[in-house]
């Protein structure tokens, strides 16, 4: 049989997926400081983001925080494996802590749908086997950019019954419909959208394009939403799995005041642990028109 892309990205996988988590970890976070060292094109973003969002920290404190998060970063990508090819008995089994599990239990037992807002903060691959592993759920994704390989990711990330629906109106129909049966839907909600379903509303104080997505299914199926990460402990020790309430005024009709209390409740989260906030994302590329591309400083938005 020929050797694809997708076939030996598959089997890097796997064998990736045979580490214990420390040794992971250690590999991504010296994968993440050979990309500091090198100056790569994620150092770069990382350094812009860290200026525009927290101008507050000393260059040397900013310098610190974005050569940790870049290890931090490495550190998620070695633990993917791990959460798509252990048995999830043993995934599950790195969750030491629950923060806030009670705002969980009272939201079922109102018999409310529950939106769960995942940002890329943490080992969100892990959040997420957590709650399908408990509960009926549908979470959003985008379809990757090798096509065969969307198979193999389907089949791990649902391995305990949670369906993967994409970000179109097929999608969101079915999501809209499990809502109201009260079930949980979990959306990555710090992605720049594209297309409509989009407001600009401030993240760190800067105007940036932000999805609509989440307050509009909150409004059509009256469901709660809560905010979620699986926060990484030092030396291997597993993760604290949190559970936040969100900000007043996410299902707000008006879609600056919805999209404003989304953006708020995410960087409450990152403040907490900004380290551990994937920064390298180009969040800030779609600005108010007219503004310059922090990016591409020849472009303007």
């Amino acid at each position: 049989m020929a050797i694809t892309k997708t076939s030996l990205l598959i089997a890097l996988l796997k064998l990736a997926g045979k580490l214990p988590l420390r040794l992971a970890q250690r590999i991504g976070m010296a994968l993440g400081w050979l990309g500091w060292v090198c100056r790569t094109e994620s150092r770069r973003v990382t350094e812009i983001n860290l200026a525009m969002c927290l101008p507050e920290l000393s260059d040397q404190e900013r310098q610190a925080l974005g050569r940790t998060s870049l290890q931090q970063t490495g550190a998620t990508l070695m633990e993917i494996p791990l959460m798509w090819e252990w048995p999830v008995e043993r995934c599950l089994s790195l969750i030491t802590e629950i923060e806030g599990e009670h705002l969980l239990a009272d939201a079922q037992a109102n018999g409310e749908g529950l939106i769960l807002l995942a940002p890329h903060l943490g080992n969100w691959e892990l959040a997420g086997l957590y709650f399908s592993s408990r509960y009926q759920m549908a979470a959003l994704y985008s379809p990757p950019h090798l096509p065969e390989f969307e198979d193999y990711m389907i089949q791990v990330r649902g391995r305990l019954g949670s369906e993967l629906v994409r970000g179109d109106r097929r999608g969101l129909a079915r999501m809209t419909a499990l809502l109201r049966q009260g079930g949980i839907a979990g959306i990555l909600p710090d992605q720049s959208p594209r297309g409509q379903g989009r407001a600009m509303a401030p993240f760190f104080g800067i105007e940036v394009r932000t999805m609509t997505l989440v307050s509009k299914l909150m409004q059509k199926t009256g469901a709660r939403a809560l905010l979620t990460y699986a926060e990484r402990l030092p030396d291997g020790r597993g993760f604290r799995l949190v559970i936040r309430d969100v900000e007043a005024g996410l299902a707000d009709a008006d879609p600056v005041v919805a999209t404003t209390a989304l953006n708020r409740s995410i960087e409450q989260s990152v403040r907490r642990v900004p380290e551990q906030y994937q920064w390298e994302y180009k969040r800030l590329r779609h600005r108010p028109s007219g503004e310059v591309n922090p990016y591409r400083p020849h472009k303007v938005c």
